[in-house]
Formats: C-alpha cells, structure tokens, sequence
C-alpha cells in the first residue's frame, strides 16, 4: 500500500511518522509506503515491511518502483531525486521510462566475504 501525504498544516513531515508496527504485521499487505513531495527532493519516502521483520527499510529499490512512475506523472518529468528519509537514508535517482525505471545512487558497504566452493 502506497499512501501520499502533503506537506501541510494538518500533515506532520514524514520524519515525524511514528508507525504502530504491531497494526501494520496485522494488514493484508506486504508493506506500506508513505511519500509526499519534498523540498529538496522531488519526492521523499518512508518504507515499512514489519510482517517479514524489517521495520523500516532504509532504502528500498522495489518500493521506488511504484513511486517513480506516480510522481513522473504528477510532476509531469521523467527524471526525479528522490530521499528515502529513514534513519541511516539514502537518495536515488530515478528515471521513468514507459515500462522500465531506472534507479541509480551511492551505495554504503554492508557487509563481505568470501564463498568457497568445491
């Protein structure tokens, strides 16, 4: 489920949003998205996954599948910056191109290793 807020008076900013977790692992869905259009972004978006056991997903590539097409079209613009505004973030670059979207950022090293096969 994707919800849109506006920046507003009766909307606090997303950063603000504190999610009851033990309703959204109730819902019948994968996940819920929250965005709104951003300052110094084109759009900015929060991602909450808690019946697989992600609270909030710090940057979500499948989340910004969805999102990219709606706010190309909102804004009527193909290319948009985007911010996943969770505790450790990340911005992406998005691309809308009919069916495909293009996403594209700096990534943080989480973790390696090595494999050893025989």
């Amino acid at each position: 489920m994707v919800a849109r807020f506006a920046f507003g008076q009766d909307c606090p900013p997303l950063d603000n949003i504190n999610p009851d977790f033990n309703k959204l692992r109730m819902l019948d869905l994968r996940g819920v998205i929250i965005t709104a259009p951003g300052l110094d972004y084109d759009f900015v978006s929060r991602a909450f996954f808690p019946k697989y056991g992600i609270l909030e997903d710090p940057v979500t590539g499948s989340a910004h599948t969805k999102l990219i097409p709606y706010w190309a079209e909102k804004f009527e613009k193909s290319k948009l910056k985007a911010k996943q505004i969770s505790k450790r973030g990340g911005e992406l670059f998005c691309e809308n191109d009919g069916d495909r979207v293009y996403i594209s950022g700096h990534a943080q090293l989480y973790m390696s290793g090595e494999i050893k096969i025989d």
